[in-house]
């Protein structure tokens, strides 16, 4: 969400588009959004969210008013209950304010600084399951950098923020990539896919590493890495198959959000994995 809202912020001031702000300054209780949310709103425009419902959509109406008649910033403080249109049983504060140019700047620094502190997924593959999951990827709070040595396999729509490798360099993104990322293998050979995924083994600090296949392709790939000499707990560190949820489904769209799933938990969340994340955009 943080790299679309720089490009829409970006957009807008191309345009001359005047632009409110929504913050969420404290927040208490059962809420939608915690405090330091906040979103960007033009006359007919908006990016990001408050959390969804009537909260945000009447938050909405007062900043385009704020947009057609100025003044000062406003403070609302909303109970999320009874009359409010949502039951959370929380309350929050809200800030409306037209930022004045330098703190447009401001904003522009903090979405970077927020891209540049997310953690890093590799995607190598750019076929019709590598095109899918590279739609459903970049939306998440992470940076993606996707590898192929194909320029046309990437299609005609880059989705923002993602970072395109077309010269298949992989084995300079593994190196550089710090502790703590993660990856995704799926590329067009077999291969191409063992010493990718070999080589992220070895460096054994990956959070995540998911390779695209059946268990037979898993058997396969285990008796290679053993030949290798790697240990036996970096070869278990290995997910694959992807996404295994039990749905029979190999259509890339299915498969893409199954995998964007299981990335929220085991790499985003680790902690949480197997447990309930919160994902819902509207109300609690």
């Amino acid at each position: 969400m943080g790299m679309q809202m720089r490009a829409d912020l970006a957009r807008w001031r191309m345009s001359g588009q005047p632009i409110a702000r929504i913050s969420v300054s404290d927040a208490r209780g059962s809420t939608p959004r915690e405090a330091g949310t906040f979103m960007l709103v033009t006359p007919t425009e908006q990016s990001g969210t408050i959390g969804g419902g009537d909260l945000e959509w009447n938050a909405i109406h007062h900043a385009r008013r704020l947009l057609e008649h100025g003044g000062d910033a406003l403070v609302q403080r909303i109970s999320l209950g009874g009359n409010s249109g949502q039951c959370c049983g929380g309350e929050v504060w809200l800030n409306l304010d037209l930022p004045a140019p330098h703190r447009l700047d401001a904003i522009m620094e903090q979405l970077e600084h927020q891209r540049r502190m997310q953690p890093l997924l590799l995607l190598f593959g750019a076929g019709h399951v590598g095109r899918a999951l590279a739609h459903v990827l970049a939306p998440l709070p992470l940076r993606l950098a996707w590898c192929d040595s194909r320029p046309h396999e990437f299609g005609s729509t880059i989705p923002p923020g993602v970072e395109v490798h077309d010269d298949g360099a992989w084995e300079r993104l593994v190196a550089s990539a710090p502790a703590g990322s993660g990856a995704l293998v799926l590329t067009q050979s077999h291969a191409l896919d063992s010493v990718i995924v070999a080589s992220i083994l070895e460096r054994g600090d990956f959070r995540y590493v998911g390779l695209i296949g059946s268990h037979t392709k898993r058997r396969r790939f285990e008796a290679g890495f053993r030949q290798i000499g790697l240990p036996e707990d970096r070869i278990a560190a290995l997910v694959c198959p992807i996404g295994d949820r039990g749905v029979r489904d190999k259509r890339p769209a299915v498969i893409a959000a199954l995998v964007a799933a299981e990335i929220v938990t085991r790499f985003l969340h680790p902690v949480q994995a197997g447990g309930h994340v919160n994902g819902d955009d509207t109300s609690p």
